[in-house]
């Protein structure tokens, strides 16, 4: 099993422990970001999608455009970009980045955030044209022949294009909590996201995953979770810290949504339900950063030493978990202390499981 790092960079400073503020976007700060998660050995990192932030392909092309290794999971909502441009768009930024993108497609699971970009679709309709839009850009990424497309929510005839991906296809990602989600996932992808949820419930929904997978004769997607973990070098600190940013979080968090009511999203309402069934689950899995932000994105924490959470991590390799995503609550200063102190100790219990065992 081939285990790799994933973070998540923004085009400026934000942080659910501080008040927004500064400009939306920071040069200095970004390249700054990439160049830590590049230099510090990170494999990926996702580029976020919202409708109000800044664009997210031209912040992709930025990082890769900074960075000689890192790999980039652009965050991509069908519905937004006509496929047949977006086969172009993607295909251009692979081959500027010499085969260094992947695409984490979005579904939509809230409907405000859906329309704010003309999106009126109801979920299961958005679920069923991101699976056709999927296919569209494979099959426009393996061959430059023209080909016609008459389907549900796309019609075009003739389309061809002279510029395809590095390896004739990228990584496609899925993510999501629903059962929509999971077929889509084990349909279509290659990843499949999950945010950090304790290891029992983890494993259920790698499951069902694998089983729409299996019924549609693929390969089961790599899977890929996300924490945000609180590391300190000694879980008595770990501990400390962890209560000053809960106490941030509840003192600042302003949430995005201008819908204030009960999450849409699966993903938010399996979070809740986790942190009401108890705040510490299995070695290090912490919830109350998730109760105090109403299960915006990810946002469960594994707290511990480093040597706690790496070993946090390796729980979850061990259930199938190919991408482990880590960010802090301190965004840029978190990645340097996990790029230092986390990975390591993950990859070297790695290589030594995969040392050969003698009589």
């Amino acid at each position: 099993m081939a285990v790799e790092f994933v973070g998540m960079i923004g085009a400026s400073y934000y942080s659910e422990t501080a008040r927004p503020g500064g400009p939306a976007v920071d040069l200095g700060y970004l390249k700054k970001f990439a160049r830590a998660y590049d230099e510090g050995g990170f494999d990926w990192t996702l580029v976020p999608y919202a409708s109000a932030s800044p664009e997210a392909t031209q912040l992709a092309a930025t990082v890769l455009g900074r960075t000689e290794r890192l790999k980039v999971m652009l965050a991509h909502r069908p519905g937004v970009v006509f496929p047949t441009n977006a086969s172009r768009l993607f295909a251009t930024l692979d081959q500027l980045s010499e085969g260094r993108l992947g695409i984490h497609f979005l579904a939509g699971g809230n409907d405000t955030e859906q329309r704010r970009e003309g999106d009126y679709l109801a979920k299961d309709d958005r679920y069923a044209r991101a699976g056709e839009y999927i296919r569209i850009l494979r099959r426009a990424w393996a061959s430059s022949e023209p080909f016609d497309h008459d389907g549900t929510y796309y019609r075009f005839e003739n389309y061809s294009s002279s510029v395809l991906p590095v390896n004739r296809g990228l990584t496609v990602s899925v993510g999501g909590s629903s059962e929509a989600a999971y077929k889509l996932g084990g349909e279509e992808g290659d990843v499949f996201g999950l945010w950090g949820e304790p290891l029992a419930e983890t494993a259920q929904q790698i499951a069902s995953v694998n089983a729409y997978a299996d019924a549609a004769g693929r390969p089961h997607p790599r899977i890929w979770v996300s924490f945000r973990p609180i590391t300190a070098a000694t879980d008595e600190l770990a501990w400390e810290r962890a209560g000053r940013i809960l106490g941030g979080i509840k003192g600042n968090y302003v949430p995005k949504s201008v819908n204030t009511a009960a999450p849409q999203n699966v993903g938010s309402q399996r979070l809740l339900d986790v942190a009401a069934k108890g705040e510490r689950h299995d070695r290090a899995l912490w919830t109350p950063t998730a109760s105090a932000t109403s299960g915006a994105g990810s946002s469960t924490a594994l707290v511990g030493s480093y040597e706690t959470v790496a070993k946090a991590l390796l729980d979850y390799v061990d259930i199938g978990c190919e991408l482990l995503s880590i960010r802090g609550y301190d965004p840029l200063n978190d990645a340097v202390d996990l790029a230092r102190y986390v990975l390591p100790l993950v990859r070297q219990e790695l290589a030594h499981r995969r040392e050969p065992v003698h009589a």
